[in-house]
């Protein structure tokens, strides 16, 4: 359906724009790090890269001390909602400090399909744009005052989860990196020694959007580039497998999206694992 063009050709294709951007570099100079001070450990946090305004999500659990590692969460392709927010609160409930992304900038969310698209099109068709907004995040995340500096990972889902796979594999200092019903085909594809850290792939098994010949290359690159990864098939679980909204959103846009709740537990817990390890 025509609604529906821009959802398939995103999670089948979007990830395959050329890239010209040297793996592992940092941001061309016109790129700006992050010059705002954390105003508070917890809440609502206002950051930047070049001239666009970013609104991401601070979450510390309560009455926590010390240095603790952090983690990025990068959003759906709907954009930096309370999905995302929920998942940091959760991280926050573990022990850890996470921040919730903002990607598409000024905290845009979509409202359909096609906005969606279009929104996550602008961001990833520019990979340099794309970096330059995570690395907002990473130094923020970084300069947080309850985070260790030296121990910092990443988990994303659907678009977020094909974004963290992407810096990974570009060779950002990610000890950990949790993706969830990602896509596979990526800007980025990874070299040997590009991926620094254990990388987590909860990918569903009957996910209409990630054909088995996508799977087949993406291990074959993370085989030949030496990177410490496990993926997971999670047997009758659809694309948006973690979301509770994903029921909702499939009846009202006929997507092939559903909630599956023994994979959205079961990866969790995969995630919790990979970051003990990581940690």
């Amino acid at each position: 359906m025509m609604r529906l063009k821009l959802f398939y050709a995103f999670l089948i294709g979007i990830f395959v724009v050329a890239c010209s951007s040297t793996e592992g570099e940092k941001a061309s100079d016109n790129e700006s790090e992050t010059t705002e001070e954390v105003a508070a450990p917890s809440g609502e946090f206002e950051y930047s890269a070049d001239s666009t305004m970013l609104k991401g999500y601070f979450a510390v659990g309560e009455n926590s001390e010390g240095k603790r590692p952090g983690i990025l969460v990068v959003h759906e392709w709907w954009g930096h909602n309370e999905y995302s927010r929920s998942r940091a609160d959760m991280l926050a409930d573990l022990g850890y400090v996470a921040l919730a992304v903002d990607m598409y900038g000024d905290g845009k969310q979509a409202a359909h399909p096609d906005e969606a698209g279009e929104f996550a099109s602008m961001v990833m068709g520019d990979f340099d744009v794309a970096k330059a907004r995570f690395e907002a995040a990473l130094e923020a995340l970084k300069n947080h005052p309850n985070v260790d500096p030296e121990k910092i990972g990443a988990i994303g889902y659907c678009f977020g989860g094909s974004t963290v796979l992407s810096m990974a594999n570009s060779g950002y200092e990610l000890d950990a990196v949790a993706a969830f019903h990602a896509g596979l085909q990526l800007p980025v594809m990874p070299e040997v020694g590009s991926v620094k850290g254990k990388v987590l792939v909860a990918n569903g098994a009957d996910d209409k959007f990630i054909p088995e010949q996508q799977i087949l290359d993406f291990k074959a690159a993370m085989d030949a580039a030496g990177a410490d990864y496990k993926f997971i098939n999670y047997e009758g679980a659809l694309h948006s497998f973690t979301s509770k909204e994903a029921d909702a959103l499939a009846e009202k846009f006929n997507m092939p999206i559903a909630y599956n709740a023994a994979a959205d537990s079961a990866s969790w817990e995969e995630m919790k694992v990979l970051f003990s390890e990581a940690f």
